[in-house]
């Protein structure tokens, strides 16, 4: 019963569906399991710096008949867990692409292991016991993400990982349409997708239109200008830096994440010669109006450089009151008053702020999911025969599963954590099939402990 025949496709998401983060999905055939990601979350009602991550159980009983794990991109909430949970997965081959395997072997660094890693190639096939797996390039807001088309000889299944339609990215290949039309892939029994920007109409934002944003605001500015944003986000990373050379200010990094990520970056060739960075320290001492810091810590976190600066505990430079701060971020649900503590101690200052979310006119932020448009779009391409939204909320899923009917997708089906797909007509769901907990890091950051109260769904 807890194994598949030759005659299932199973999806069972342990993480990630019917929440925001934590994705962790298992595809069971043929007596053969494929993991795809791996992250984490903070629970932001009980400690906004806490790490949690799925329970593994179902997972660490698997041995040999787990064939791999895929990594999709590498965000936090996509590669986080993989050091926590690596060997006690029993060290499974884990699959991606340049600039995320260099994330991973930084975090796996970090606790001394060296992991099996293979590099993924775009749009060539691999196999994994009975998965023939073909990443496919899609635009996020990090480099590299990948959509997976997994096929098995009883249906084929797209899942899209975390994506936008972006016509003109600032890094990386535009949005490639055609890839995903009939002549180009097989017949897609299902697709899994991204819910996250579902309850939002129309299209979502491109990355050129915030570099055009960021230079006019920032054009605009007399004093220093500190952007901050996610040390992931390669792209606007890079469009700040087109942005200081074009305001003719020098630019700096401040915060171990940038760095961090910048390095990964150029290693696998982004970041291009109109990035020219000097230190923060030497940067303090320009002339305000060609001076132009990246800040990490646009969710308030106590550590970052920005809280930091706020608190007076920066290394090389004090907030002056002719100073812009720049919020090139959303707000994670969770974090509002950490930030707003943030912004309220940096405005005492006499400095400026814009945060994006209540700027949206200036364009300083893009998400990297799609809207509405964007997602029936995608379902009138691909005409799957079922469509399993993930990545979001219960409302986020109702939502998507609204967007594919009126698209013209007639079968949907959601759930959450738990519970069991069956991806072969007659498609159908099994409630509460496996458990589905949290496990969170202790303090010490060595041992993992359950969490007792769980997230419901319906």
């Amino acid at each position: 019963m807890n194994s598949p025949t030759d005659r299932d496709f199973w999806f069972l998401p342990l993480g990630g569906c019917g929440e925001i983060g934590m994705n962790l999905n298992l595809f069971g055939h043929n007596h053969h399991w494929l993991m795809v990601d791996c992250g984490i979350t903070f629970n932001a009602d009980l400690n906004p710096t806490r790490v949690e991550l799925p329970d593994p159980t179902f997972a660490m009983d698997l041995g040999d008949s787990l064939t791999g794990i895929v990594l999709t991109h590498a965000h936090e909430d996509h590669i986080g867990a993989l050091p926590y949970l690596y060997e006690r997965l029993g060290s499974p081959t884990l699959y991606a692409t340049p600039f995320t395997a260099g994330v991973i072997r930084e975090k796996f660094r970090y606790v001394s292991i060296d992991p099996d890693l293979v590099i993924l190639k775009s749009q060539c096939a691999m196999t994994l016991g009975p998965f023939t797996i073909t990443p496919l390039p899609i635009t996020h807001s990090i480099p590299e993400t990948q959509a997976l088309l997994i096929e098995t000889a009883v249906g084929n299944l797209l899942h899209t990982a975390d994506w936008k339609i972006d016509d003109n990215p600032v890094v990386g290949p535009p949005f490639e349409r055609d890839q995903f039309s009939t002549p180009n892939l097989p017949p897609i029994d299902v697709v899994l997708c991204d819910s996250t920007n579902a309850l939002s109409p129309g299209h979502s934002k491109s990355e050129q239109l915030v570099q055009m944003g960021l230079e006019q605001l920032i054009r605009r500015c007399e004093g220093r200008v500190i952007v901050s944003c996610f040390a992931s986000n390669i792209a606007r990373i890079q469009s700040i830096g087109r942005v200081a050379k074009r305001t003719e200010r020098h630019l700096a990094l401040t915060g171990r994440a940038l760095e961090r990520m910048t390095l990964i970056a150029k290693q696998c060739g982004y970041l291009g010669s109109d990035f020219p960075l000097i230190s923060s320290h030497e940067l303090a001492h320009f002339p305000p109006r060609h001076a132009l810091f990246v800040a990490t810590g646009s969710q308030g976190e106590p550590g970052a450089m920005l809280s930091k600066l706020a608190s007076d505990r920066h290394p090389d430079f004090e907030i002056h009151t002719d100073d812009v701060f720049i919020f090139s971020s959303k707000t994670i649900p969770g974090n509002e008053e950490s930030i707003e503590r943030l912004v309220n101690q940096i405005t005492a200052k006499g400095a400026t702020v814009y945060q994006a979310e209540q700027f949206p006119d200036l364009n300083l932020h893009a998400s990297g999911h799609p809207n509405q448009t964007e997602l029936a779009d995608l379902y009138a391409t691909v005409q799957p025969k079922l469509v399993v939204p993930l990545h979001g909320e219960a409302r986020h899923l109702a939502a998507n599963a609204d967007v594919a009917k009126a698209a013209g997708i007639h079968r949907t089906l959601t759930g959450g954590n738990g519970d069991l797909f069956s991806l072969v007509e007659p498609f159908r769901v099994r409630r509460h099939w496996s458990h589905a907990g949290r496990w969170a890091v202790t303090q010490n950051g060595k041992a993992l402990e359950p969490v007792t109260a769980q997230p419901e769904h319906t």
